[in-house]
């Protein structure tokens, strides 16, 4: 069912292929295959209707539900449960639900058109705006690795009692798993990645153990919505804005590209079907992972017996303060599990932050580097202001740090999302597989709502820091003009992306065209098979194969 299937190479040979090739290269039916490397491990989905098809679509959504559960949500969930118990819990709820049916857009995307998402965007928008994208992808990856790069080290202290800023500098070390990793391809990774979130589950589920929530509470804060007492709301904007991460659309719109599958009507329409059971399998687990570290924090900090420095713990939890917490309340041995799932959170998230990276890379530049390299400016990138916070403001500083970098990924969210969602309605890109008027209307409404709260949240959060400071007057007014300057800029972009037309077609929509179903039906149905994307398999983003030669 996976792995390298000789027969499908070989009657792969006899069928037409659909070439994707960057940049403004053409792509067409030709015999000649794109992959001149018949040693690329290849995920290959049988060309038959069956259930048992979904094992072979089975990785991609953990990969992607790492970025749910890295120590970002971590922090705040952590917070969330100190100062309002259960009663943010349906904000989780909510949130996970609009993750799965964007997540299972950007899947679609790269189903259907076999390009990813950062390609799309390369094609459709002129050289500066596509360069602006760009960038704005490359900050929210290295805010990203911030959180991962801090959670690492707490981690590290925890289980080994070494100093943060120590722990900083040995998370460069991943760098060397990563390469290792690299060799096995794809199909490894996603095994590595599966066992990593299971660990992170078993860890908390264990913790719930411990703690021993109310389970009727935990149920009426997970269907009950509320929003009760000061800094409610703004936690609240930290949980959505912490579980639906830029970076992801771009991942998952490419390791999609996996997997061989027919490109016959029903083998996308299959793919598409069994991706959402797939992401809906992964994204729950993440949904469970969130909900018990709520519910922790909120037993935990809430309980009777708490003296009076884990209840000044308990005001300004982190990550850091979370591990002694509990130690103190629930036993040493609760400290070491949330250690290890921290750890395992942490390293997870830095390997697929590195490949959304590189496909990030790959997509709006065509540009490929050697991935240690990729890797390592990613991750000196984040070393480096974590490094100066941890050693000047210690753990407090780094768990600010945190937030600040989840801060940046909400804010950045609408210049990933609305591209997807312009595409993945487009007619002109997605053929029969548009998003139906229901689903474009409810995930609008989702974006809409997502960006109106991070336009809120900045303009509220500005205000109150211009009217609180001890600056000058002048100083104020300077920065009153700076600041709403830079809001004005953040909002014309958005209104470009909002209101610009897609202008391209995509060229590759398999078996959606009328000519192509006539295709189809003149040879029995028979599917198309698609081969799958060199450099979404090997994850290396190797050299592919020249135009010259494929011409």
């Amino acid at each position: 069912m996976v792995g390298t299937s000789a027969s499908a190479s070989a009657s792969a040979s006899t069928q037409p292929q659909f070439i994707t090739s960057t940049g403004n290269r053409s792509i067409s039916n030709t015999n000649t295959p794109l992959i001149d490397n018949s040693d690329v491990e290849q995920v290959v989905v049988p060309d038959r209707t069956s259930w048992k098809n979904l094992f072979s679509y089975m990785g991609p959504g953990f990969l992607v539900s790492i970025a749910y559960i890295d120590p970002g949500n971590f922090e705040t969930d952590l917070q969330s449960g100190a100062q309002h118990k259960y009663e943010l819990l349906w904000i989780i709820l909510l949130a996970s639900s609009a993750a799965l049916l964007i997540q299972s857009m950007a899947a679609n995307l790269g189903v259907v058109t076999g390009k990813h998402l950062a390609e799309h965007c390369r094609n459709e928008y002129p050289s500066a705006t596509n360069f602006i994208l760009w960038f704005i992808a490359e900050i929210a990856i290295v805010a990203c690795d911030i959180p991962e790069v801090i959670g690492t080290a707490f981690a590290l202290n925890m289980l080994f009692s070494i100093p943060v800023w120590i722990g900083v500098l040995l998370t460069g070390l991943s760098t060397l798993i990563l390469l290792a990793l690299q060799q096995y391809g794809v199909r490894k990774l996603e095994f590595l990645i599966a066992f990593l979130v299971f660990t992170i589950a078993a860890c908390f589920f264990a913790e719930l153990g411990y703690a021993k929530p109310v389970a009727k509470q935990v149920l009426k804060g997970l269907f009950v919505p509320q929003l009760k007492g000061s800094g409610a709301t703004g936690l609240a904007i930290s949980l959505l804005g912490a579980m639906v991460m830029p970076h992801n659309l771009f991942l998952h719109s490419a390791l999609v590209l996996s997997r061989k599958i027919p490109r016959s009507v029903r083998g996308i329409k299959e793919a598409c079907r069994f991706y959402l059971i797939e992401s809906a399998f992964a994204l729950m687990v993440a949904f469970l992972i969130n909900v018990s570290v709520i519910s922790v924090s909120g037993a935990v900090c809430n309980s009777s017996n708490l003296n009076a420095e884990d209840q000044m713990s308990c005001q300004d939890l982190d990550l850091n303060k979370a591990s002694f917490l509990l130690r103190n309340m629930l036993g040493k041995w609760s400290s070491k599990l949330f250690g290890v799932a921290l750890l395992a959170s942490g390293q997870s998230s830095t390997i697929t932050g590195t490949y959304a990276g590189q496909y990030v890379m790959q997509g709006f530049l065509d540009l490929r580097l050697e991935p240690w390299i990729r890797n390592m400016l990613t991750r000196c990138l984040a070393i480096v202001p974590s490094l100066i916070v941890a050693v000047i403001g210690g753990s407090a500083g780094a768990g600010k740090l945190i937030i600040i970098a989840s801060m940046i990924l909400s804010f950045e969210l609408p210049f990933a999302l609305i591209p997807l969602l312009k595409f993945t309605s487009s007619k002109t890109k997605m053929g029969e597989h548009v998003n139906s008027t229901m689903i474009s209307a409810v995930t609008w409404i989702i974006g809409s709502l997502i960006m109106v709260i991070n336009i809120y949240y900045l303009l509220t959060g500005f205000v109150k820091l211009l009217l609180h400071s001890h600056i000058q007057v002048v100083g104020k007014v300077f920065l009153g003009i700076l600041g709403f300057s830079g809001m004005a800029v953040y909002l014309v972009g958005i209104a470009y992306l909002v209101l610009r037309k897609n202008n391209k077609a995509t060229n590759l929509l398999a078996l959606t065209a009328p000519e192509s179903r006539k295709t189809a039906n003149e040879q029995g149905n028979a599917s198309i098979d698609s081969l799958p994307r060199e450099d979404i398999v090997s994850m290396q983003l190797p050299q592919r194969t020249s135009a010259v030669d494929l011409d």
